[in-house]
């Protein structure tokens, strides 16, 4: 499995470049920001862009998403109760921003549903307590789990934001992440990637 990690937009944001490195079919998970810079990378990846993984609708995590639809005629693939939270941009007129809208999603995903990717399979994993349709995407053969802004190094998501809910968010957490195998690789919405091992261990929330 290929993963190349591009650091983008005001909130330094995670987009992730997740491909069969076979097939070179590729996903774009968070299409955070600078949508030339991502394609870019694709192109000089030889991938081709076949879906566009939501983890939830905040502003940081969608606001190439338009454009990387547009260029590539990928899918965008998201949790039904995110669809609000992308229809108002966001939130991003809350940090005084400004994104191009997100069309409609192509897919609604929920929990439980997997997403196939050339040899590689994603399963959905609701993970709410940050935003309400908050999921995490999780290639177990790759030992790799994609969470957005649920779980990073050393902390957890905020849950000060509409939506939030502690409780929730650890819930989530311990019962769809901490569930996970301490090898598995952890891919963030910001910061490092980690461990599910080295959070279940050092993690001061949990």
């Amino acid at each position: 499995m290929i993963v190349r990690t591009l650091v983008v937009g005001p909130a330094l944001t995670n987009c992730y470049l997740v491909a069969d490195e076979h097939t070179r079919q590729a996903a774009v998970i968070d299409p955070s920001w600078s949508a030339d810079v991502i394609l870019a990378e694709v192109r000089s990846a030889n991938l081709t862009i076949e879906l566009i993984l939501i983890t939830h609708g905040h502003f940081d995590h969608i606001g190439a998403a338009a454009e990387v639809h547009e260029a590539t005629g990928a899918p965008i693939v998201v949790h039904a109760r995110e669809v609000d939270l992308l229809q108002a941009d966001g939130g991003a007129a809350r940090f005084g921003f400004k994104i191009r809208s997100v069309p409609p999603p192509d897919r609604l995903v929920q929990h439980g549903e997997v997403i196939a990717l050339g040899a590689l399979s994603f399963e959905v994993r609701e993970v709410p307590g940050h935003t309400v349709g908050h999921v995490a995407y999780i290639e177990h053969q790759e030992r790799a789990a994609f969470v957005g802004d649920v779980l990073f190094a050393g902390g957890i998501g905020r849950t000060n934001l509409p939506g939030g809910s502690y409780e929730t968010l650890i819930a989530s957490i311990t019962e769809q992440l901490l569930t996970l195998p301490d090898e598995f690789v952890v891919y963030s919405g910001h910061g490092p990637p980690t461990t599910i091992g080295a959070e279940r261990a050092t993690n001061p929330f949990l």
